[in-house]
């Protein structure tokens, strides 16, 4: 099956500019050379700490804001140096999930008008076709038709994520980011629009790269998993197979500070020292080797690659006895 999504060496970099009589200032490099591709039907896992770029990826996918340098290709066309106006047929295709539900609605239009408003945008039904269309949508996430007439204050966290959803569906699209969609919300509410989504995402075949940083959400929903760290790809593979036996450092420590329900559970203790660099001034080498028990002089000289070791998981690293 081709990939719906393949994005390689993708670059962003923040600042920068040049000052008067100055040196350039130096940029921030938030996303440093990331590759995946994403399948229909498929759901991708982006993890890793805050401030090592999880975000950025997303929007910059979908053209929020535009990439430094790489390749994204949407269905077999390159995507990447489109303008706002050649960028308009794939904006239905290709929608996102905030991670804050209040903030991206607007608080001064009704439900019924938020959800309408996609499709005047895109010019999708006239007047009853559409009033039709947003009863289903809201049926289908779970809401009455008589929350159309509704403002975004008058709900809870819950159903406000309820009407995002709603929104992102209404133009139908094939590809979704989900911008850590649960982690604004109440833990008791967080399992039901999970679940809800899981949902959807198979009854409508859709693909999606779901960005986390809470591990069993992303085991329970994701097929694969992307592990980030200051803008690079550390691991990538299967979830059955990064969650049983990961190979990275840096996986292993995110697995193993993830909490356990079963209080008898074991666990091996891996404790990451020191804070996340500043992305401003990453290591050199491989980024991660200022807090890897396992780093080597040689570490600091080359930015390792990705290498496949099998069954569909790769890692950066230079180690074999890791392995």
């Amino acid at each position: 099956m081709e990939p719906l999504l393949e994005v390689r060496d993708l670059v962003k970099t923040f600042g920068g500019a040049r000052r008067f009589l100055r040196p350039p200032r130096p940029g921030i490099r938030a996303v440093d050379g990331v590759s995946f591709s994403i399948k229909p039907g498929e759901v991708v896992g982006l993890v890793g700490e805050s401030g090592s770029g999880k975000t950025t990826v997303g929007r910059t996918i979908l053209k929020l804001t535009d990439p430094t340098a790489g390749s994204i290709r949407f269905d077999g066309t390159e995507i990447t140096d489109l303008d706002r106006e050649a960028m308009r047929p794939y904006r239905r295709r290709m929608q996102i999930i905030f991670q804050d539900p209040y903030a991206s609605l607007n608080p001064r239009m009704k439900v019924v008008d938020i959800l309408g408003e996609a499709f005047a945008i895109h010019g999708i039904g006239s007047g009853f076709d559409r009033r039709a269309r947003i009863t289903e949508l809201l049926d289908r996430v779970g809401l009455p038709d008589s929350y159309a007439t509704r403002y975004p204050h008058e709900f809870s966290g819950g159903q406000r994520q309820r009407i995002v959803i709603a929104r992102a569906l209404a133009v139908d699209p094939k590809f979704i980011v989900a911008d850590e969609p649960v982690s604004a919300l109440d833990v008791s509410i967080q399992a039901q629009i999970v679940n809800l989504m899981s949902g959807l995402q198979r009854d409508l075949n859709l693909a999606m790269l779901f960005i986390s940083h809470d591990l069993s959400v992303v085991e329970y929903i994701c097929d694969r998993v992307i592990i980030l760290y200051l803008g690079r790809v550390m691991e990538e593979g299967p979830v059955d197979r990064i969650f049983t036996r990961p190979r990275h450092p840096y996986t292993e420590a995110l697995l193993a500070a993830a909490p356990v329900p079963d209080p008898t559970a074991s666990r091996n203790k891996v404790i990451l020292t020191g804070d996340m660099p500043s992305p401003a001034n990453p290591p050199s080498g491989c980024v991660f080797r200022t807090r890897c028990r396992y780093a080597l002089p040689a570490c600091a000289e080359a930015k390792p690659l990705a290498r496949d070791i099998g069954e569909g998981q790769s890692i950066a690293c230079i180690r074999d006895d890791i392995l």
